[in-house]
């Protein structure tokens, strides 16, 4: 008979009153806009009166930068700790790059109102912290260009950078693709993310899809490269980036 003690997973702490602020913020900021929304009404949303939220944020955009910036952190940090962890394991690139598309796809099943709240209130941050969240955004990129460079080493670097923008605007996609419970369940929603994003960048190394008329392989990535360069990543890092 096995006498051992039988060993439990602790059960996750419960959320503190400052994660409940902040997720109700989002909440209501993602539904309503940032402007559309009132100290009041989040206050209510946590069972607390407004004012007893000044307690702990200074106001609204106080709320908001923690969440755009939070997540950002979030996202870059996670990144490199997969990074490390694949790496000290004797990972190949390819395993990293699979590790960092299931970070990935966690944040974007999970925190959908923070991908909402990065499309529509980033110009919202005082410009330190808009520039703090773009910086990490940057690094963020930065980490999975390289990762996939060195699985697909044959692809020149604005291919890669491309594909890198594509996969994130791809992943970011979730606030957009149906109502409440008009998709599949999380584990098959993320198992079809994996999928495409897994098949998106396989495009590197099997050519793709014909390029138009006119044009060639090169010169289509290179757009899309410039195309990337102009406008913001979509990580809020791309959230992001989870």
């Amino acid at each position: 008979m096995n006498d051992a003690p039988t060993r439990t997973t602790p059960a996750p702490a419960a959320p503190t009153r400052r994660e409940q602020i902040l997720r109700e913020a989002a909440r209501l900021f993602a539904e309503r806009g940032f402007h559309g929304v009132g100290v009041d009404e989040i206050g209510a949303a946590v069972g607390i009166s407004g004012p007893g939220l000044y307690r702990h944020f200074a106001g609204k955009d106080a709320m908001l930068a923690e969440l755009l910036v939070g997540i950002s952190e979030r996202l870059f940090a996670g990144g490199q700790r997969r990074v490390v962890d694949a790496v000290s394991t004797g990972e190949g690139p390819a395993a990293v790059l699979g590790s960092l598309i299931d970070g990935h796809i966690d944040f974007a099943l999970d925190d959908r109102a923070l991908i909402t709240l990065h499309d529509r209130e980033l110009g919202q941050l005082r410009d330190s912290d808009r520039k703090r969240v773009r910086s990490l955004q940057r690094q963020y990129v930065e980490l999975w260009v390289d990762v996939v460079g060195r699985l697909h080493p044959d692809s020149g670097e604005a291919e890669v950078r491309a594909a890198v923008h594509a996969v994130f605007g791809l992943l970011n996609s979730t606030p957009h693709l149906g109502r409440p419970g008009a998709l599949p369940g999380r584990t098959a929603t993320a198992a079809l993310l994996r999928r495409l994003a897994h098949g998106a960048f396989a495009s590197l190394t099997d050519g793709g899809p014909a390029a138009p008329a006119g044009t060639t392989a090169g010169t289509t990535a290179e757009a899309a490269a410039e195309t990337s360069a102009e406008t913001p990543p979509e990580t809020p890092a791309e959230p992001s980036a989870g």
